[in-house]
């Protein structure tokens, strides 16, 4: 079942990428920051009225403050990945966002980073990631000019963020529950976008703050679909490998990214094609090869000593 929400919540993660860059291009990158933030926290806020939880209340035990910084973390998540769209396909977006996902799953992993389990890198796991790393670059052949490369060290870079924003935000979950972790994860992250706008982002509202809205209303659903990416993110963080999960959440995205590739240029990209298939291929061996390694480990625990 994890797995699976974990395919879904790479589905989701598409769907979220490609309205926030609608929103980017419509009201500019500081003010869609805002207004995803904004439409998360009414969503959030609602859920826990519904619930009829007070997400100030102090009860259990009291979580490190540092985990209360994965909403900031993923503000940067969205500056970036806002700044990239458009300017590289969706697919390569996601594909190198999974390399800096990958890498940073790995490095958590093996040394238990943020307070997450430990789970050592095994050589085994070469064959499978020489495969994506090979897909990757398959995705990313086509890229020219400097507004690519930009673009594209972005979306590297927004997948680091991706994993440090996830723990944290899993971990702050542990402690407090999964609405309230989410409501506080937005909280947070409009104590910085708002700031942001407001020194960075004068240019886009003018001098008397006004909007005239986007006729697509659906560009304003990314904070609702971001909602349910960070609960189900919650769920799936503490119960998967990180880079695994990484994995999960990519094949889920490279697929539903394809799709939106379609729809936008009117055509598939063979690279795209070409370099998804050869990471989920990737995937699979690690997967297998780890089943088969589980497999013998408990078999020899079974074993009566000799």
């Amino acid at each position: 079942m994890y797995y699976f929400l974990a395919l879904l919540t790479g589905i989701f993660i598409t769907t979220m990428v490609t309205l926030n860059g609608g929103l980017t291009a419509a009201h500019g990158l500081y003010s869609a920051t805002v207004m995803i933030h904004g439409v998360g926290f009414v969503v959030i806020s609602a859920m826990l009225v519904f619930k009829r939880e007070w997400p100030f209340t102090r009860a259990g035990s009291h979580p490190p403050l540092h985990l209360y910084l994965g909403g900031a973390i993923g503000v940067a998540t969205v500056l970036l990945t806002n700044y990239a769209f458009g300017s590289i396909s969706v697919s390569a977006l996601l594909a190198l966002g999974l390399f800096g996902q990958s890498l940073t799953g790995i490095a958590v992993d093996q040394f238990g980073l943020f307070g997450m389990k430990k789970y050592p890198f095994n050589r085994r796991k070469l064959l499978g990631l020489s495969l994506m790393l090979v897909g990757i670059g398959v995705m990313v052949l086509n890229f020219g000019g400097n507004a690519a490369m930009f673009a594209a060290v972005a979306a590297f870079a927004s997948g680091i963020s991706i994993v440090m924003s996830r723990v944290f935000n899993a971990r702050l979950a542990t402690y407090i529950g999964t609405r309230r972790g989410v409501f506080f994860t937005h909280i947070v992250g409009l104590a910085v976008t708002i700031p942001l706008l407001l020194l960075l982002g004068r240019q886009e509202v003018g001098i008397h703050f006004s909007y005239v809205l986007s006729p697509g209303f659906y560009l304003y659903l990314g904070g609702l679909i971001g909602v349910c990416v960070i609960t189900l993110d919650n769920f799936t963080a503490v119960r998967i490998p990180a880079f695994y999960l990484a994995l999960l959440l990519f094949v889920g995205q490279v697929s539903s990214g394809l799709v939106v590739d379609f729809i936008l240029d009117g055509a598939a990209s063979p690279h795209n094609m070409i370099g998804g298939a050869l990471v989920a291929l990737g995937l699979c061996v690690n997967v297998l090869l780890e089943k088969k390694a589980s497999r013998a480990r408990q078999e020899s625990n079974l074993r009566p000593p000799a």
